[in-house]
């Protein structure tokens, strides 16, 4: 048997140890000898794993805790040989062992488990140093890259300052070769930058002398560039698979987006655009590259309405000579060959056609030989050969009335005008509703003036914005825009920022303030230095952002494109089949049932409104989130979006306003008020995070001299340390202060009263004894609370997620009637309590703003950032809200529900047109009414599709979200 003895925390009175004692006596193979509040000896020989389960599910800490940075373990048996070393111990009861910390509970020493670890081969880090880096990153390209970056990142001894695409910037006790390593083990590319801006001590490790491994070379991986085109010669969705794939066949080509509704390409990767152009050519399309969103709206607007006289004015020309032949026919008329002077008439009206086949109608012939060409068919191959088979075939007859029998001498050249009129003027109508469906970028677009006024030597001129740079002195006049985005160095006055935001109240500006391009002046005169500009501005890369989310596809997309790229062909195949079978099986003329069924199924067949179900609806439904201030990444986050079940909010920053205080003190030994607040704000003054931004706030407004700090070491998820005015200081958590050994028990009253009221606190200790408690409040949103209402009226379950106590975090859910909490969580436990609720069948959305957020936010079906969070969540997150309300995530969901809705319509809609019209045109029904469908019926009903794709479609621009609960 064993005697061991283990320290006991928050034990504070001899009740507690009666029922620790009971609770010992109910496990085998364990005696205990003595215990206090402070301390228990046992005798045992098996492991201590019961011992701590039963400690600590009474709710009282036992043991040791070790929490011992790691290095050299390079996959997962490295981890195994530790695991199964320490299984072997009967003086560890819990272990939790990765690649980068040993996390220990025991009642071995550290030395002891140092030593284990050593013996194995591997390194532990034993005194910490803290360093600045600044890398410059290469290989990430998208906003998952960024969040799988970030969880690899994620560790103890490792602090994120910033981390985008392109830089990342730590705190951290490892060498700048080791941040270099996680990177490249992580797949991408990290460069030291010049500057090490803070340094402290050297990291040593407690390591075997190992053999120096070569350091891994770098895969150079590029990061891909938008390039955006205008498109011509699109009639349907087969074009748009055609065109993506002469793209996808370029090389230094990574992905491509077309739409169809807005005839514009986004692709992605390293190709010229000059060799993506001459192959969009190459293919029978056409092709210019948009240098900026002015030139491309502007050629947009030039080329939709261009597009739109050439088909009203074809239109007209058709249906002038269509619409007086059919009329001769509905009325009597003859259309039969029965004579000379019908054959010269007929003719003569024959060769008027041709006239109009070849002027109105060209581009029908044109674009199908194109694809011809190029081995493949489209709407425009079904419309020439059925309006070509009625003309050809009325021409035979005029030509050679004798070689057909008489009952087959009709002649079906208004049928070739109708379909090319009904057709065309279709088109000329879909294109009017298509330049609807951009309207929400046409105004962000709109917002961004031309010119600015620049201040220099006491002088203002008007300048064009091109010629406006950083740094720049601007003056903002009122009722102007905001030229570019920049920080006010004179002046007081409200901008209006609703259609960044969607925030209807207009935002008061003053020295120090932040000003972005694109919100309006009300009513002041504003002084501001610009600092983005041009394609950096927020407005600008919103409307980015918004662009490609209108290119891009959802997986119902991928189903529509799937059947597009056989449907022509099939169309066709059905046609040579029903001609066939009228032809040997029909009755007489034979000929005549064979041209009418044939011709009526290549027209009635057309893909026009397959190809626009989708992405007319995405184009409308992503334009109108930005104008309730949502920004969407892509079109199958809408379709996640849409089926989400449980909202995961995050508190800090997302339920509450961000801006936390201090509201409380309380002191256990002599210092004063004042002298806590200045030890913990010089502690913190180097600190991102937000509670240490409230406590170094309040000692600047108590107008307190802060001293500097040296061995600053931060805890993710725990606290920091560092010493200040040669006192050893530890600032954080309850767990963090056990950890370290420091005696909190007599501090739990004044914790629980601090925790009730619904602040956070903090405990600081002073060279290894409890200094005192600080008290830091971040309040709660006015509008979360009826945003949460209206989100669980929704049926959605609601989920607070949050690193602060239980006891804070209860108080906080309380308010706002949330019933499932998750507290007390580590940074890198969010991602896991997704991954949990995952496990259980939830489909999860996550709302979050900080860099702790980020790899929760990637994991999630669906991430929302807040607008306001960091650069680091935003890029991880599929949705954005501009507005910082919780409002916009039932917002979001709402919208992204009623596009799918109106995607599925649009899809079923055509789908059914296609289904029941191809048989119809075919004669199914000949045996019940006598009669076949008319092919100038035909052209009728597949204009009629088209539009009303886009027209319900448009619907989408009147979506307004309920919110009852919003203003009360």
């Amino acid at each position: 048997m064993n005697t061991i003895t283990l320290p006991l925390a928050n034990v504070s009175c001899m009740h507690c140890v009666n029922k620790i004692r009971d609770a010992i006596s109910l496990l085998p193979n364990i005696q205990l000898i003595d215990i206090d509040t402070e301390q228990l000896t046992v005798s045992t020989d098996s492991s201590l794993s019961d011992l701590f389960d039963a400690i600590t599910a009474l709710g009282y800490q036992v043991g040791f805790h070790y929490q011992l940075p790691l290095a050299g373990l390079s996959c997962g048996r490295c981890v195994a040989k530790i695991e199964q070393a320490l299984n072997e111990r009967h003086d560890i009861a819990h272990f939790d062992i990765n690649k980068q910390l040993a996390d220990v509970y025991g009642s071995i020493s550290e030395q002891a488990l140092t030593n284990i670890i050593v013996e194995l081969g591997y390194q532990v880090v034993t005194t910490s140093v803290t360093q600045h880096y600044d890398f410059t990153l290469n290989g990430l390209s998208c906003g998952k890259c960024v969040a799988k970056l970030t969880t690899a990142l994620t560790q103890d001894n490792i602090e994120i300052i910033a981390l985008d695409k392109n830089a990342l910037s730590v705190i951290t006790s490892l060498t700048a070769a080791d941040i270099i390593a996680i990177v490249t083990t992580t797949g991408y590319q990290a460069a030291l930058s010049t500057d090490i801006q803070t340094t402290t001590e050297v990291d040593t490790l407690v390591t075997p002398e190992p053999e120096p491994e070569p350091e891994p070379e770098p895969i150079i991986a590029p990061q891909d560039n938008v390039t955006q085109l205008l498109l011509s010669g699109l009639t349907c969705a087969s074009c748009v698979a055609s065109v993506e794939k002469a793209i996808k066949a370029v090389d230094g080509v990574s992905n491509v987006n077309v739409n169809l509704a807005e005839r514009t390409a986004l692709i992605y990767g390293q190709a010229q655009s000059q060799a993506i152009i001459q192959a969009i050519e190459n293919a029978g399309y056409g092709a210019e590259e948009s240098e900026d969103d002015q030139t491309r709206r502007i050629r947009q607007q030039q080329q939709n309405q261009q597009t739109f006289k050439t088909h009203i004015r074809n239109a007209t020309a058709s249906l002038a000579l269509g619409v007086p032949l059919m009329a001769w026919g509905i009325f009597g008329g003859s259309m039969v060959i029965d004579s000379t002077t019908s054959q010269i008439s007929w003719g003569i009206i024959g060769l008027i056609t041709l006239a109009l086949l070849v002027t109105a109608g060209k581009d029908f012939y044109i674009n199908s030989w194109k694809a011809f060409l190029h081995h493949r068919a489209t709407m425009d191959t079904l419309v020439s050969l059925g309006t070509g088979a009625a003309w050809l075939f009325s021409m035979a007859v005029v030509i050679a009335p004798n070689l057909f029998p008489l009952t087959a001498r009709h002649v079906y050249f208004e049928a070739s005008a109708m379909i090319i009129g009904l057709i065309t003027i279709g088109h000329a109508l879909e294109a009017r509703a298509r330049s609807r469906t951009s309207k929400a970028l046409e105004r962000l677009i709109d917002l961004q003036p031309q010119t600015a006024i620049v201040v220099e030597d006491g002088q203002e001129t008007e300048r064009p914005l091109s010629a406006v740079i950083s740094g720049m002195v601007l003056r903002l006049k009122p009722g102007a825009k905001v030229a570019v985005d920049g920080l006010v160095i004179e002046g007081t006055s409200y901008l209006d920022e609703s259609m960044l935001t969607g925030e209807p109240l207009a935002v008061h500006k003053k020295m120090g303030d932040h000003v972005r391009a694109g919100t309006i002046n009300q009513q002041g005169s504003l002084l501001f230095k610009a600092e983005h500009i041009g394609s950096d501005t927020m407005l600008a890369r919103i409307i980015q952002l918004v662009r490609q989310a209108q290119s891009s596809k959802p997986a119902l997309a991928r189903l529509a494109d799937t059947i597009s790229s056989v449907f022509v062909p099939s169309v066709m195949i059905i046609a040579i089949i029903t001609a066939m079978a009228w032809y040997y099986f029909g009755p007489q003329p034979a000929s005549v049932y064979m041209l009418v069924a044939a011709t009526t199924v290549l027209i009635i067949a057309c893909p026009c409104a397959l190809g626009l179900a989708t992405p007319m609806s995405v184009t409308v439904g992503v334009g109108r989130a930005a104008e309730l201030g949502i920004l969407i990444k892509d079109a199958e986050a809408m379709q996640q979006a849409a089926s989400i079940d449980t909202v995961v909010l995050d508190k800090t920053g997302t339920l509450t306003e961000g801006k936390p205080q201090v509201v409380d003190y309380k002191i256990y030994n002599a210092l004063t008020r004042e002298q806590l607040v200045q030890l913990a704000a010089s502690l913190e003054q180097g600190s991102e995070h937000p509670l240490a931004n409230a406590i170094v706030k309040s000692a600047q407004q108590q107008q307190l001299q802060l001293s500097p700090h040296h061995d600053f070491m931060t805890y993710s998820g725990l606290g920091v340390s560092g010493t200040v005015d040669q006192h050893q200081l530890l600032l954080g958590n309850a767990k963090f202060m056990v950890k370290n050994n420091i005696t909190i028990n007599h501090a739990e009253t004044d914790f629980d009263f601090i925790a009730n009221q619904g602040a956070t606190p903090v405990y600081l200790a002073q060279n290894g004894v409890l200094a005192g408690i600080i008290g830091i409040s971040d309040p709660l949103r006015k509008d979360s609370l009826s945003a949460v209402k209206r989100m669980q009226k929704m049926g959605l379950k609601v989920v607070m997620l949050t690193g602060d106590s239980v006891k804070t975090a209860q108080v906080i859910a309380n308010k706002l009637g949330i019933t499932d909490v998750v507290a007390d969580v580590l940074p890198d436990g969010k991602a896991a309590q997704i991954t949990l609720l995952q496990q259980q069948g939830r489909r999860v959305v996550m709302v979050g703003d900080g860099i702790n957020d980020a790899p929760a936010l990637a994991l999630a079906e669906v991430g929302i950032a807040m607008g306001s969070g960091t650069d680091v969540a935003i890029e991880s997150a599929q949705f954005t809200l501009m507005r910082h309300s919780l409002h916009g995530v039932a917002d979001a969901l709402e919208l992204s529900k009623a596009t799918l809705r109106n995607i599925k319509e649009n899809l079923f809609g055509a789908f059914v047109y296609n289904t029941l019209g191809i048989p119809i045109a075919a004669g199914v029904l000949f045996p019940l009414t006598g009669t076949l469908l008319s092919p100038v019926i035909a052209g009728a009903a597949m204009a009629l599709s088209s539009i009303t794709v886009v027209s319900n479609a448009n619907r989408l621009r009147l979506f307004k979200p309920s919110r009852q609960d919003q203003e009360k």
